[in-house]
């Protein structure tokens, strides 16, 4: 099920939770990513909350957005560069993608594997992905008051696994949103502290959002040299004499 694209802009920039959530995954994200200098920068879902830093950066910045969820302009005051694509056929060519960020696409979709194939295809040789998806042990997948409540929610290994059953290499992990999410006054000032208590923390709390950094793994290929040279020592044999005609 996704959700409709003018409820999450309303949630993202209109609301003090969601600008908190906005900001506590970009940083999560820039940590990750801190430089993409001309480098191809998608992203899927409705992630382009998480693109802007890469504006001045980046060669090229998309933001793909599903057709069940509609399409906005983005970003505001700026050159468009929001698609509405079909969920499992993006206008992009094979391999051209360097870095790809789906928030709001994996746990929605109605045929993930689909997905997760599409997104392999436009990943170049080197290219990373970022998967950010609903905690399954956070409060943030148990409220429907926030994005993160609907979905599936997903588990670290749950997540690797699917990643690796379609080509991709899991290489990091990290969890973010550990203020509660709530819209009362009390909580959106002690948001920071909460989130620099749960990085601290972060191995013994779940954090509400799980994002998984993987790489494309290409496989070398296999069989070497097709053919042969039968008795390669021959060619070192003295030529036979040629009797006078």
């Amino acid at each position: 099920m996704h959700l409709d694209v003018k409820d999450l802009r309303n949630f993202y920039y209109r609301s003090m939770l969601g600008r908190a959530a906005q900001k506590a995954v970009r940083d999560e994200v820039k940590q990750l990513w801190p430089d993409v200098t001309g480098q191809t920068v998608v992203g899927f879902g409705f992630a382009v909350p998480l693109l802007r830093p890469y504006l001045t950066q980046a060669r090229r910045v998309v933001g793909l957005m599903p057709a069940p969820q509609g399409v906005m302009p983005w970003p505001a005051g700026m050159p468009n560069v929001s698609v509405l694509c079909e969920e499992t056929l993006w206008p992009l060519e094979t391999g051209r993608v360097d870095r790809l960020i789906m928030m709001h696409g994996l746990e929605n979709c109605d045929r993930p594997t689909n997905l997760l194939d599409e997104a392999f295809r436009v990943l170049g040789p080197g290219g990373r992905a970022l998967f950010i998806v609903p905690h399954r042990a956070g409060m943030w997948s148990r409220s429907d008051t926030t994005p993160f409540g609907y979905g599936r929610p997903y588990s670290t290994g749950q997540l690797e696994a699917q990643l690796r059953n379609h080509g991709f290499m899991p290489e990091r992990h990290r969890t973010t949103l550990f203020q509660p999410p709530s819209h009362r006054r009390f909580w959106r000032k002690t948001a920071q502290l909460w989130e620099g208590t749960g990085r601290a923390l972060s191995p013994v709390v779940s954090g509400g959002v799980l994002m998984v950094e993987a790489s494309k793994r290409v496989h070398a290929p296999t069989g070497g040299l097709r053919q042969t040279v039968r008795k390669p020592m021959e060619i070192l044999a003295p030529k036979p004499e040629v009797a006078p005609i």
